[in-house]
């Protein structure tokens, strides 16, 4: 069985079938296609109706300004990655869920606006965060009615689009000159993939279509003229997603194999504890650039090129 690559069309073969592990939302298998060409690894064919694998408890939104506040603390390293290169100005988050990176962004000055598929979230970030949040599954469509931005952010957005490619091109289009885009994802060369394979978490069938390399990604944006200023597997939120990976896959291969609630009760905290102990047996090769569960990517837009024939003119006004 073979699929065409949604990239660079080159046939791909089944690399494996996996089921919604993580939600359980329905029973169906999923077919995983890898490509030998550019390694984009793609679900095909993929789901019609993929809003109806997002359960009304994907998003759990707090229900004050101090768990608002709280919650935003994990993310403050995200914010601390866009410091460091630029400090303020119009600012784009595309799926933003309830907005912990979004109110610290606010919080550090910039101008913040949001596109979130979820209309709870949506009310959460017009109401409580106070930005401005579009709701819409269709970034693309949205972004041509916006004006441009000095950053645009996606954290673990990238791999949930149908259509990354035409995603990018309009959000590439909507960067100022200079301007920043950020892209955090799941990395499918991650040494953790490798192990647990369709069992591990941050496959995510089928909300994970797309699970995009890191030379891949560099690719399109090249194509696109940008150019890498960062490339990480070791920050703060890849180190969350490798111990989550471990310890999710002992828990849940313990739960699936038992139904009975005492010993699960029982077992739990102990496979918990076993997944930590694990993730630090691991972190010895996961620390290592590449080798990560997640990779985020800083890339520039090229400044505004020069108009030749207006240098050394002086004015006259």
């Amino acid at each position: 069985m073979k699929k065409a690559c949604p990239y660079c069309h080159t046939e791909s073969l089944l690399y494996f079938q996996s089921k919604d592990y993580n939600r359980s939302i329905s029973q169906e298998t999923f077919d995983h296609y890898s490509c030998p060409q550019c390694g984009l690894i793609f679900i095909a064919p993929i789901p019609s109706d993929l809003g109806a694998y997002y359960p009304d408890i994907y998003h759990v939104i707090p229900e004050t300004q101090e768990q608002l506040e709280a919650a935003s603390e994990p993310e403050r390293y995200k914010i601390e990655i866009v410091e460091q290169y630029i400090g303020k100005g119009r600012l784009l988050e595309i799926g933003p869920s309830y907005g912990g990176f979004t109110y610290l962004a606010k919080k550090a000055g910039f101008e913040v606006e949001a596109i979130e598929m979820n209309a709870q979230c949506c009310k959460f970030l017009n109401e409580v965060v106070g930005v401005k949040a579009i709701n819409t599954n269709d970034p693309v469509d949205t972004l041509q009615n916006l004006e441009p931005y000095d950053v645009i952010a996606l954290w673990h957005v990238i791999e949930h689009l149908p259509d990354p490619w035409s995603a990018l091109d309009a959000i590439y289009t909507k960067l100022k000159p200079s301007g920043v885009l950020i892209i955090s994802s799941v990395n499918p060369n991650a040494f953790q993939f490798r192990i647990l394979g369709r069992y591990w978490l941050h496959l995510d069938a089928p909300r994970h279509v797309m699970l995009i390399p890191i030379k891949l990604m560099t690719e399109k944006l090249a194509s696109l003229g940008a150019t890498v200023e960062m490339i990480t597997t070791a920050d703060a939120g890849t180190i969350a997603c490798n111990t989550g990976g471990w310890r999710f896959f002992f828990i849940h291969t313990c739960t699936q194999r038992y139904t009975n609630k005492t010993l699960l009760s029982i077992l739990r905290p102990l496979l918990n504890l076993i997944g930590k102990a694990v993730s630090r047996l691991a972190n010895l090769i996961e620390q290592s650039e590449g080798m990560g569960s997640a990779y985020t990517m800083v890339f520039r837009k090229a400044a505004e090129p020069i108009d030749s024939g207006h240098i050394g003119k002086v004015r006259s006004d």
